[in-house]
């Protein structure tokens, strides 16, 4: 992450939205969200972000995308599509997309109708 700090209060402010937590770190140099006990989502103080990534979270229900959507403009993130079907994908595709601080494509979805 280019910016630590900012990238952990980021993902600090909009994960629980999604159900994830912060679970590991040491709010310095690294930490690891997910869903006790398991971290699956990690960033580290390498001051070197990636480019064209693009990460998806599913979500049960449309109303956590809206929300998604919400908190993380909220908490600093730039639009990259707002809620709404995406049919081209398929029929009930349901999603939002912002770019994280480090420019990195957040998604959250919901395929159900």
């Amino acid at each position: 992450m280019a910016d630590f700090p900012a990238s952990l209060a980021f993902y600090k402010a909009v994960f629980p939205v999604l159900g994830i937590t912060l679970l590991y770190g040491d709010n310095a140099t690294y930490a690891g969200f997910g869903v006790a006990p398991e971290a699956f989502f990690w960033i580290n103080a390498s001051g070197t972000p990636g480019t064209g990534t693009h990460i998806a979270f599913t979500t049960r229900d449309r109303d956590t995308v809206d929300t998604f959507y919400r908190t993380a403009l909220a908490a600093g993130a730039r639009d990259n599509g707002a809620p709404g079907l995406r049919p081209h994908y398929h029929p009930d595709y349901y999603g939002a997309f912002v770019f994280d601080p480090d420019g990195y494509n957040l998604e959250a979805v919901c395929h159900a109708p």
